[in-house]
């Protein structure tokens, strides 16, 4: 165990907790090399018996912080609050060791640094007041010993080392910090863009799939055809008058026959990137004519546009966005239907002035879905007992085409939404139309 322990200490992907208990304990191990071995080499004073009391208790300190780093760690609150104790403690040994005369005041600067770069603007500004006020009480307690380098007239001296203390704190605080946070926001970013290129991947993957499987139903498709079309003939020959079955069976082939067009057709526009404009009135719409010929089951709740917000309210579409949103009306449906026994589902549709876009708003009325899973569903594959979100994973990639959003959330009544922002299209005439 303290063989892994020492390796993951020196590996060259340190985390970053290690890395601050290496740092803290390398401090202590300085002080104590520097006070029992190098007293005498660089000028540090002794005569205080609060001195090894002080590295006594900073030693406990440490090894109680060393057990309880990883939770310490995980807020930011335990992290300022372990740098305040740092601070505090160089603070207690350069004043036992000869204060302001100490050559290593500027170790001062070590939890400055670290809070600047792990924590947000307000940490190494506190630290940077602290450190200036213990500082600046040490250079006074300084220039009023008259003992101090044997009666010579330090205080310019000290004035400068102090305003270069000032300095070097304030560049800490600034320039440091401000480059620290430009990382993490690069690091967030480049995150996401990982995240964005696996789920791409995921989708092509997923596509080049679909694609070869709606070319190998074609052809059973077209069998279907011919042994309904030879049966419905049959039927009449023999001067059946129930066909109920046949008809069943008709439809079920037109509906698959028109998915795989509609397919097709999705594809080619995609590839030739076909878009056009659209209002929200119009969508939702097509969209009801859709969930009427396709799942009639389906009790269909449209919340449309006032006549005076129609105009203003043009999208930018194309062919995959219709089969998208009827995919989160179906599992809307299928929500609704599980929980009440009744396949309802309400869209509403408003538009935010502020951020000019296009909210819709799918409503079901199921048992809701928890906060783990809303964070998860749209963005990755989940193995769940209803399937494993592959159509929102499709959804969501159609909406980000097309510059909109997908986020999911609970009703206080029961049931999840599915709210779908776009960007409003102001200006007609940026849209480049390529019929």
């Amino acid at each position: 165990m303290i063989n892994q322990r020492i390796r993951s200490l020196f590996n060259s992907n340190w985390d970053a907790t290690d890395q601050l208990v290496l740092l803290r304990f390398s401090g202590l191990l300085l002080k104590i090399g520097l006070t029992f071995f190098a007293a005498e080499t660089f000028g540090l004073s002794l005569n205080s018996p609060l001195l090894y009391w002080s590295l006594g208790v900073e030693a406990l300190y440490l090894l109680f912080s060393f057990r309880l780093r990883e939770s310490a760690s995980r807020n930011e609150s335990s992290l300022f609050i372990a740098l305040v104790f740092d601070t505090l403690f160089w603070i207690s040994w350069l004043y036992l060791t000869g204060g302001a005369t100490n050559a290593f005041i500027s170790l001062l600067l070590l939890p400055i640094a670290i809070a600047a770069v792990t924590l947000p603007k307000w940490a190494p500004w506190t630290l940077t007041f602290l450190s200036t006020i213990a500082y600046s009480l040490m250079i006074f307690y300084v220039q009023e010993s008259p003992m101090a380098h044997h009666g010579m007239d330090m205080s310019s001296h000290y004035l400068g080392m102090w305003f270069n203390f000032l300095i070097s704190s304030l560049v800490l605080t600034t320039s440091v910090a401000y480059i620290a946070q430009r990382m993490r926001k690069q690091d967030v970013e480049l995150s996401f863009m990982r995240e964005a290129q696996l789920r791409q991947e995921k989708l092509l993957a997923l596509g080049t799939a679909s694609a070869q499987m709606a070319h190998q139903l074609a052809t059973p498709l077209a069998s279907l055809r011919l042994l309904v079309d030879e049966a419905a003939e049959e039927a009449q020959e023999l001067g059946l008058e129930d066909s109920s079955i046949l008809s069943e069976m008709n439809g079920a082939l037109q509906r698959c026959e028109k998915t795989l067009h509609s397919l097709r057709a999705a594809t080619e526009a995609i590839r030739e990137e076909k878009q056009s404009l659209q209002t929200a009135n119009e969508l939702l719409n097509t969209l009801q004519q859709q969930v009427l010929l396709f799942m009639p089951q389906v009790k269909l709740e449209l919340t449309l546009l006032e006549d005076d917000q129609y105009e203003s309210s043009s999208i930018l579409t194309d062919a995959s966005l219709l089969p998208a949103m009827m995919s989160l009306v179906e599992n809307a449906a299928s929500a609704s239907l599980d929980n009440i026994g009744d396949a309802r589902v309400k869209v509403s549709v408003v538009i935010a002035a502020q951020s000019q876009r296009l909210c819709i708003s799918v409503k079901d009325y199921g048992i809701g879905i928890s906060k783990e899973m809303r964070a998860q569903v749209g963005h990755q594959l989940i193995e769940s007992e209803q399937g494993m979100g592959m159509a929102l994973l499709l959804s969501h990639a159609s909406f980000e085409r097309l510059g909109g959003q997908l986020l999911l959330g609970s009703v206080v009544n029961g049931g999840t939404v599915a709210e779908v922002s776009f960007p409003l299209q102001l200006d007609a005439a940026l849209i480049k139309a390529d019929e």
